[in-house]
């Protein structure tokens, strides 16, 4: 038998319902497979009022209990449907609750891994250090050694190393793991705390972000706190830089369009669009020690222009991301990102600092 198991995911959490004939037994959104699987999951995904098929991702079938289920993680927002009996709980709950054989397994091949924290170039410092706590967790609760633990956390720092809330969150996670318990189960446990933790801070700079916001703002680049300001606020329009290399303004505009006024523009445009913006709101990846903060590219650009036009620039960050250092650590992307001509010397920073000079 073929099973669809959608692990609808939100803040760090999964959603498990409880098994209708089974209340016992927990469980993703599964439903059989009649057809293609991608059908049976978004039929399941129905079950929290989404059916947006583009919010699926697949990872390879895993066979178990006479069935092979088809994992699939659904990225959910808040104030969907959660059906009767069902909880938002740590994934690592599956391992401790009765449930359909093979499901710790399916997780496993939608899990977040180094790799996506490292390779992950359209989404803020907020969301990723979300992420590599969640790969701190789920390793810790599958019991892994001490040293193989250490050995993760220094992969997670090392692979994004100009976002500060990565760094502080991981080592924080570290230094709180109680070793009276276990190492593992230590972790795992400062891991989850530091997750809801993330979420409550990240929730709370966007509420008092959101104060104020009005008339036309300008932002650039993905944060995720700055869309929940937006979405908390009462801007009349929002104005999108693209945000090369990567272009991931363009996305969120996709994502804030059925709710707001959005326009998407240019980066090299940010001069002539300036004289109609009322207000700037960015995120950040890095608070410096000397007050600078370190931003995507373009960030720069915009506040200076801001500034030669008068208009207020604000940058909302957690605590999370402050650095003792005063001198950020610059991440650049490939060379194709803007160029194939090898005759070309090509220097792409995907970060800058806007500089502590510039008003804020």
């Amino acid at each position: 038998m073929d099973v669809a198991v959608v692990f609808a995911y939100d803040r760090g959490r999964v959603l498990l319902c409880r098994v209708e004939r089974e209340p016992a037994v927990w469980d993703a959104l599964s439903e059989p497979v009649e057809g293609t699987s991608d059908a049976a999951a978004r039929r399941a995904a129905e079950a929290i009022g989404v059916n947006e098929s583009s919010l699926i991702d697949g990872g390879p079938p895993v066979r178990a209990g006479g069935r092979t289920l088809h994992p699939y993680r659904l990225v959910a927002e808040s104030g969907i449907e959660t059906p009767t009996g069902s909880e938002w709980v740590h994934p690592t709950e599956i391992r401790r609750r009765r449930t359909p054989s093979g499901l710790w397994d399916a997780y496993g091949t939608i899990s977040p891994t180094v790799a996506e924290v490292r390779d992950d170039r359209t989404h803020g410092s907020a969301h990723l250090s979300i992420r590599a706590l969640e790969v701190l967790r789920d390793r810790a609760g599958e019991g892994a050694g001490p040293s193989e633990l250490v050995d993760v956390a220094v992969a997670l720092i090392e692979a994004r190393p100009s976002m500060a809330a990565v760094v502080n969150r991981v080592n924080r996670a570290m230094v709180e793991a109680d070793t009276e318990s276990g190492f593992a189960t230590a972790l795992e446990g400062a891991a989850r705390d530091g997750i809801d933790r993330a979420v409550e801070a990240d929730r709370e700079a966007a509420e008092r972000a959101a104060t104020g916001l009005s008339g036309t703002v300008l932002t650039l680049s993905r944060s995720g706190t700055v869309r929940e300001a937006l979405m908390a606020g009462d801007p009349d329009r929002v104005v999108i830089l693209e945000s090369r290399p990567g272009c991931e303004g363009t996305d969120v505009g996709r994502e804030l369009a059925d709710a707001l006024d959005v326009t998407v523009t240019l980066d090299a445009a940010v001069a002539h669009k300036m004289e109609a913006v009322d207000q700037v709101l960015v995120g950040c990846d890095t608070v410096l020690a000397d007050g600078s903060v370190s931003n995507k590219v373009g960030t720069r650009t915009a506040a200076t222009v801001a500034a030669r036009e008068g208009v207020p620039v604000r940058v909302v960050s957690a605590a999370a991301k402050i650095s003792p250092s005063t001198e950020p650590a610059l991440e650049r992307v490939d060379r194709g990102a803007i160029t194939d001509d090898e005759r070309l010397a090509v220097d792409c920073p995907l970060f800058a600092p806007l500089g502590s000079s510039l008003p804020t």
